[in-house]
C-alpha cells in the first residue's frame, strides 16, 4: 500500500475510523486521525490502553506499508492494498 492510500484516509472529511490489516493476520483501528503518523515506508498506530479509545495510548506499533493488505472502513467498506 502507499502512503498517500492512508493519508487519503485520515485526512477525509468527516473523518471516518478504519482497520488495517496486516500480511500476519493482525488488525489495527485507527478510530481518530491523531492515532497514526504515516512515513515513507511505514505507519505507526497508536493502540489504546485500557480505559479504551477515548484514553491515552497504552503503546505504538509500526505497520510496514508493504505488510499492509487492506484496510477497511468501520462502516463495513474494504479497500484493497
Amino acid at each position: 500500500m502507499r502512503p498517500e492510500d492512508i493519508l487519503e484516509m485520515l485526512r477525509k472529511h468527516p473523518f471516518e475510523p478504519f482497520r488495517i490489516h496486516l500480511s500476519d493476520g493482525v488488525a489495527f483501528d485507527v478510530r481518530h486521525p491523531d492515532m497514526a503518523i504515516v512515513q515513507r515506508s511505514k505507519v505507526i498506530v497508536a493502540v489504546p490502553g485500557p480505559e479504551g479509545p477515548d484514553g491515552p495510548a497504552e503503546r505504538t506499533v509500526n505497520c510496514a506499508l508493504i505488510h499492509i493488505t487492506r484496510t477497511e472502513v468501520m462502516n463495513g467498506a474494504t479497500t484493497r492494498g
